[in-house]
């Protein structure tokens, strides 16, 4: 029985720009990605999906999930037309988060983006990243209980800053890490901020709504209840604004 499973909603925007990659390699490293499009069009539709599968494969052989992914968004930002900011506006981008296991080694983390990955053991979603997004660079406070817009993100991949230049314009490095342990029982989830924002909102436990031993059934419902809840708290003239929602599950061994 495989042991992960993804799926998919479109929401309202008509192309799925969402995408997730898995790479396994004869040695037993696996690698988990999930990207989320920055836009809407087939042009970045077919992007997202090559370049999860470069990064899920680049993950696996290196068996790192930082190395990949910074060598990958550094490949992206040496291109001149990315360099330029004008240029850079019309070309292909997305949130990234890799995440790669190993036989007896712990799990690792990379991101870039407000894509999220959590680890789910004992009842609890432990979240291991940290958005890169304006919410995090402006919090809210009790003048401005709004804070900054967490729909403006603030690294990506395809992004050109470095991690000193977007350490000193927006407080956190261009691609941040994370380590953990494994025991066996634990659960890896990946997903785009169109899954995870209307539980968020509505104030669902991710650990209850992801509690399932049918991992394919489990993601399916996670993110169509993600569209159905978005759904409902917006008028109807804004549900073409519903957000892709793409979710990744791994069931992980020590």
């Amino acid at each position: 029985m495989r042991s992960y499973a993804t799926a998919q909603n479109t929401g309202g925007r008509g192309i799925q720009c969402d995408a997730a990659a898995v790479r396994t390699t004869p040695d037993g490293i696996r690698a988990y990605v999930v990207l989320d499009g920055i836009g809407t069009s087939e042009v970045i539709r077919d992007w997202t999906r090559r370049v999860a599968a470069r990064l899920a494969s680049r993950a696996a052989r290196r068996g790192d999930a930082e190395t990949a992914l910074r060598s990958l968004y550094e490949e992206y930002a040496a291109d001149p037309d990315r360099q330029d900011p004008y240029e850079r506006r019309y070309m292909p981008s997305a949130a990234a988060v890799v995440a790669v296991t190993a036989p007896g080694r712990p799990l690792t983390v990379a991101w870039a983006g407000d894509s999220r990955a959590y680890l789910l053991r004992r009842g609890i979603a432990h979240r291991l990243t940290d958005d890169h997004n304006l919410r995090r660079v402006y919090p809210p406070t009790a003048t401005h209980p709004d804070g900054g817009s967490r729909n403006v993100i603030t690294s990506y991949l395809g992004a050109a800053a470095t991690d000193k230049e977007c350490l000193a314009a927006n407080g956190h490095p261009a691609i941040e890490t994370a380590t953990r342990p494994l025991v066996d029982g634990d659960r890896l989830v990946l997903l785009t901020d169109g899954a995870y924002e209307p539980h968020e909102e509505a104030g669902h436990d991710l650990f209850v709504e992801l509690d399932d031993d049918d991992l394919t059934g489990t993601a399916r419902r996670f993110v169509d209840l993600a569209v159905e809840t978005s759904r409902k708290n917006r008028p109807g003239d804004e549900h073409r604004y519903v957000d892709n929602a793409t979710a990744l599950i791994a069931r992980l061994t020590a």
